[in-house]
């Protein structure tokens, strides 16, 4: 399948307006790729794949991680996480991407992981800070973007904690264990 292909079918099963975000996320992710020493390919792919199950029935998704087996933890926290996990199952199954490093930069897009690789720092940061997204904050988080991916993506997961505690949700683990992992990379330069 061809790039031309890819984004017809992934634009297919999305609402207009989540097609202009996945847009947004494709030239963020090049942009932050470009300046910080990452293949733009592979950013560019995990970013048009990024939300490819986003809009499928929770149900579906539900089933999918059952019976594959993927990140069953996934399930005991909110359903916005799922289409992450899902997403990087498709992007291999249907989509035929073999490159873990994308696949991971899928899967970890919503939640970050512990050691996350310059990619998903790019792809987590891009589907932040792409232009269509307007939250307060995010033109801090944008302007940290062109100074440091690692203090940019703690500000972004600061804000999508704060948001969380506010609404009286559930925080998934991970995302707070990414947190504290870069966290630390600062200190120790890592």
């Amino acid at each position: 399948m061809n790039r031309e292909q890819m984004i017809a079918s992934v634009k297919s099963q999305m609402p207009e307006r989540r097609w202009l975000h996945t847009e947004g996320v494709m030239k963020t992710a090049v942009l932050l790729a470009e300046r910080y020493g990452e293949d733009p390919h592979k950013a560019e792919l995990a970013a048009i794949l990024h939300d490819v199950a986003k809009y499928w029935q929770i149900a579906k998704m539900e089933q999918i991680i059952r019976e594959q087996k993927l990140n069953g933890t996934l399930l005991l926290y909110d359903k916005e996480l799922w289409h992450s996990e899902v997403g990087a199952w498709v992007a291999e199954q249907e989509y035929g991407v073999t490159d873990i490093q994308v696949l991971d930069a899928i899967r970890y897009h919503t939640s970050g992981r512990i050691g996350m690789t310059k990619l998903d720092k790019i792809v987590c940061l891009a589907d932040y800070i792409e232009p269509g997204r307007d939250f307060p904050g995010v033109e801090s988080i944008r302007e940290l973007s062109g100074q440091s991916l690692e203090q940019a993506l703690i500000a972004g997961f600061d804000s999508t904690i704060s948001f969380l505690v506010a609404k009286g949700k559930r925080i998934f683990p991970l995302t707070v264990d990414a947190r504290n992992d870069l966290i630390e990379q600062q200190k120790t330069g890592g």
